[in-house]
């Protein structure tokens, strides 16, 4: 059930393995059509309750809610419904790094990919960050170490899933259009830990203050990561320096990264490799030289002595947050897009702290409007614009040397672009288009 890029990849698997496949969309997605030139059944424009019918397991993608028709009446039957990232992890043998949280998710796994390849062991890097899962099942050597990255909407559809090694990196409110509130968003997160046992490795953020105060759940040896010399960190940072078991690893100022954010998906990546057994040479070497990810905190241009960074991926207002704090002032923030019921008033603070403009964008631009009108008496200007070519243009005609034109939406993308990506990518293309 959902045909985007997992199911279309759950259904190849399961026909590839002899199994008679439905495939069932509401749309049309690009692609789904094909499916049938490998045997698979596919319904498009419907949802799905006719195709219940002779059902064994319903395979749902991430996109899909629990509260869809379908799979309410596929739970009422007492049909097994299950996930993507499940199944793909049941049909493979490797090893498996999952890594959760709000923010910092595709860094964290990015880098611990870069990690493992600067070790020289081979790694496969999968899950939400644009490889699903089940397209590794018979491409990937068994002795592969998959890390992934998995959402709350994938880890409330597993069942037995359990990572050799587990990282929780942060909680912050999102997606609670989806979960209803945040303790069953934290509920769907802390699966990652729910089914591992006493060999597996549970890697966790001591100063976030959800993770810290919960009962993480499964039976793993616990590694925490931390700011400060607490005795129980095995991962910490102090008097700028990334501390490994009490020995310095390297300085902050080593990190091919920028901002504090950063330095703590540092620790997360650091801790869960070590762990894992990566060498700490091989460690020290990789957090050096990773550069970062597209989308989060990328740097676009320099033109007449302002910067262009593109932080499409900030989809919510926890990470906007850490994207606008990461620069020390002169910030030109575009901010908006489409709806996802999340509160912007936490935005106020950093805009005073290190904004000079927001340009706002989108189907939340008159609420964000509203709910930051605070930041105007701290000298902050709040512009309406028609859309993010004319935000990029008026925020580059506004900046002066030494000033950042930021995009950091904090909202989704979808009233204006298919994804944060497409995003992104028209936010270079604009700000290339200035000369």
């Amino acid at each position: 059930m959902g045909l985007a890029r997992s199911g279309q990849a759950a259904a190849r698997l399961l026909a590839a393995r002899g199994e008679h496949v439905r495939a069932v969309d509401s749309g049309h997605p690009d692609g789904a059509a094909g499916l049938e030139g490998v045997g698979v059944e596919v319904f498009l424009d419907t949802d799905g309750l006719a195709q219940l019918e002779g059902t064994r397991t319903v395979v749902k993608s991430p996109g899909v809610p629990r509260e869809a028709a379908v799979i309410a009446a596929a739970l009422e039957r007492g049909i097994e419904v299950t996930g993507e990232m499940e199944l793909a992890w049941r049909a493979l043998p490797n090893r498996f790094v999952a890594v959760t949280g709000t923010n910092g998710k595709t860094t964290t796994v990015e880098l611990l990919g870069h990690l493992y390849r600067t070790a020289g062991e081979p790694v496969a890097v999968a899950g939400n960050v644009g490889t699903a899962l089940s397209e590794l099942v018979g491409e990937v050597e068994p002795d592969t170490t998959v890390v992934c990255e998995t959402s709350s909407f994938q880890l409330e559809d597993t069942v037995a899933f359990a990572p050799e090694c587990a990282v929780f990196l942060n909680l912050a409110p999102d997606h609670l259009d989806r979960h209803g509130d945040l303790e069953h968003y934290l509920a769907a997160k802390l699966r990652i830990f729910a089914n591992q046992g006493n060999d597996d490795v549970a890697v966790y953020n001591a100063d976030d203050p959800f993770a810290a105060g919960a009962d993480l759940g499964g039976c793993a040896r616990r590694v925490a990561f931390c700011a400060g010399a607490a005795p129980d960190c095995e991962v910490a940072v102090a008097e700028g320096t990334v501390f490994y078991d009490g020995e310095p690893l390297l300085a902050v100022s080593e990190l091919g990264l920028f901002g504090e954010h950063n330095v703590a998906n540092a620790m997360a990546a650091a801790a869960a490799a070590l762990a894992m057994g990566i060498d700490r040479d091989a460690v020290r070497a990789g957090l050096r030289s990773f550069a970062g990810v597209p989308h989060r905190l990328e740097p676009v241009a320099e033109r007449e002595g302002v910067r262009f960074v593109n932080d499409s991926k900030a989809t919510n207002v926890a990470s906007a947050t850490v994207g606008i704090r990461a620069f020390e002032g002169g910030v030109h923030a575009i901010l908006g897009g489409s709806e996802k019921d999340e509160p912007f008033a936490p935005l106020v603070d950093p805009i005073e702290e290190c904004a000079v403009a927001c340009w706002l964008v989108g189907a939340t631009s008159e609420r964000m409007a509203r709910e930051l009108a605070p930041v105007v008496e701290a000298g902050v200007e709040l512009h309406r614009c028609a859309g993010l070519e004319d935000a990029v243009r008026s925020a580059a005609a506004a900046a002066r040397p030494g000033e950042v034109v930021l995009l950091s939406p904090a909202c989704a993308s979808f009233d204006a672009f298919e994804s944060y990506e497409r995003r992104g990518d028209r936010f270079r293309e604009i700000v290339a288009e200035l000369g």
